[in-house]
């Protein structure tokens, strides 16, 4: 779920909250109510959804041939072309650009090259394993300074501390750790904007870089940040770097960082272990740093896939439901594929086999159903974007969206729970509740408020155009253990990892529920006399579909 270039990056500290959060809910008894019973219309359409379908597509999608369906690769180029196929063989009708079901959406490819470099005195750290830097920062970049290691670069006079003691860092090359420091609330230090008063002030104070090292507590290690920044990355085309005024900012893992210390008289552990405490003032690493980085940059091409069935009303075919799911992984990079068959190559692969079951069905729903799957999604949205903001349906007549893409967590069982992110804004959340129990599934609220997943996928690039929608993520039941270690483990070895393929123990009717309940839920839709609407509660209330405007800020 990428909501900026690093939000979807975040969600691997997620993961297992979420499944947390769902067996904490589960266990204080909250369950489905009775079971609905669904119209013979609804029943046969779930059950044109099969396990043998998304099984296969997902299997497709996510196998060697199709390189990670990275954006502007040829990998994802193949993806999108088989997806079309796809759809043409359900007798969905085209709609990109020129009658095709391609729509072309232009990125920006920007590459680190092999001059990019970082020493520590004599010692030369290697690019992609022991160091990488904040992308885009700046272009092209030559610095030379003295080293300094400022633990957290805390200065606060009402707690006695100054990290920052004595030190002046003009010129420098400052080596800190990323908050908060262990103990400290996280909730606390993120709305206090902790770390990014820390980084303003050590900017401010004419340091030549910044260079991040673990001390074994923080949210996301430098070897995490690593593997993502020293891959390609990926952009519009009229999306530029920060601002000039910021100095590079470069994560060094831990064998990298034992060289920073090398020659400064203190071993990392022992900097670890002062830098913890109150007392800590700043260490003289007494080695030289130089960092160049070096990019190469140009323009690649992806495409969302589009299609769509037309409605059966005379009237109301005009206007359509919407079902979305991102099809690109992070494609081939430095010799690695990225497979993502978790995410996305499963929710891509549920949203067609929803898509089949209404090509299918003996009736045909009144409003047209509209298919995307969208690229670029990892890197911050961008397919789903240039559709919103390009639509090749009337915008004013998309009814709802509903969205898939997960983090796998309904093939680890069949699917009890259910979060429909975005239901508390609109009516979509009291149809969810309606269909749900039909499936022995309970729908919970957002178990993590704070974490915003819902501004964090596909979804709200329509809820910014005005469009109600809901991305649907499911979670099973039974015993939290199982679940939270094989959460924990695949986080540390698969997630946007070569990892993330399929598994001979994923439950496959998971899939299958999460599909049955999201075509139920269009199909409903479909039939409505005006379309869904915002609440009155929401945020959102005065929006209109076509919202060119800025969105109402939160409360």
């Amino acid at each position: 779920m990428t909501r900026s270039h690093f939000a979807g990056r975040g969600r691997q500290s997620l993961i297992a909250l979420f499944i947390l959060s769902v067996f904490i809910i589960q266990a204080v008894g909250q369950a489905a109510a009775p079971a609905a019973k669904l119209s013979s219309v609804e029943a046969d359409l779930a059950d044109k959804i099969t396990i043998a379908s998304i099984k296969d597509m997902t299997a497709a999608l996510s196998a060697s041939d199709m390189e990670g369906r990275g954006t502007g690769q040829p990998g994802g180029d193949k993806a999108a072309n088989w997806i079309a196929d796809r759809f043409k063989s359900l007798g969905l009708k085209p709609l990109g650009d020129k009658g095709s079901y391609l729509q072309k959406v232009e990125f920006k490819e920007t590459v680190a090259t092999s001059q990019t470099s970082f020493s520590a005195g004599d010692q030369t750290l290697a690019f992609g394993s022991e160091f990488a830097m904040v992308p885009m920062n700046n272009g092209n970049k030559n610095v030379t300074g003295d080293m300094v290691f400022v633990s957290y670069g805390i200065q606060s006079k009402q707690a006695k501390v100054d990290m920052l003691e004595g030190v002046n860092l003009t010129g420098k090359i400052v080596v800190l750790f990323q908050g908060p420091p262990p103990g400290f609330p996280k909730k606390s230090w993120d709305d206090q904007k902790a770390g990014f008063a820390i980084q303003r002030s050590i900017m401010m104070s004419g340091a030549a870089a910044m260079v991040f090292i673990g001390h074994g507590e923080e949210e996301r290690p430098p070897e995490e940040m690593i593997s993502y920044f020293s891959r390609r990355q990926v952009t519009m085309p009229d999306e530029t770097g920060y601002p000039a005024e910021v100095p590079p900012i470069l994560y060094i893992n831990t064998q990298g960082a034992e060289k920073l210390f090398a020659k400064s008289g203190v071993s990392l552990k022992d900097a670890i272990e002062r830098g913890n405490t109150l007392e800590f003032k700043p260490i003289d690493l007494k080695l030289k740093g130089k960092f160049t980085s070096k990019y190469e940059s140009k323009k690649v091409v992806g495409n969302n896939v589009v299609g769509y069935l037309e409605g059966s009303d005379p009237k109301l075919k005009s206007e359509a439901v919407l079902f979305s799911a991102h099809y690109d992984a992070y494609g081939k990079d430095n010799g690695k594929i990225y497979p993502g068959a978790a995410d996305n190559a499963l929710g891509t692969a549920e949203m067609i086999a929803v898509a089949e079951a209404f090509s299918k069905a003996a009736q045909k729903p009144k409003r047209s159903m509209v298919f995307v799957a969208v690229t670029g999604e990892e890197y911050g949205l961008y397919g789903s974007k240039a559709w919103a903001k390009n639509p090749t349906w009337d915008i004013k007549k998309v009814s709802a969206d509903l969205n898939l893409d997960g983090i796998g967590s309904e093939v680890y069982g069949p699917v009890r729970t259910m979060v429909g992110y975005g239901a508390e804004h609109s009516s979509l959340g009291a149809m969810l509740d309606a269909v749900a129990p039909s499936f022995n599934v309970t729908v919970i609220p957002d178990p993590m408020p704070d974490e915003k997943v819902f501004y964090r996928s596909d979804h709200y690039s329509f809820v910014e155009r005005g469009v109600p929608s809901l991305m649907l993520l499911g979670a099973p039941a039974g015993d939290k253990e199982v679940w939270m270690k094989r959460i924990k483990d695949w986080e540390k070895t698969d997630y946007h990892q070569p990892g993330d393929v399929i598994q001979p123990n994923w439950a496959w009717e998971g899939p299958e529920t999460v599909a049955e309940v999201m075509a139920v839920l269009g199909w409903r839709i479909s039939e409505m006399d005006g379309m869904p609407n915002w609440l009155a509660t929401s945020r959102f209330a005065k929006l209109e579909r076509g919202n060119t405007k800025p969105l109402p800020e939160e409360k």
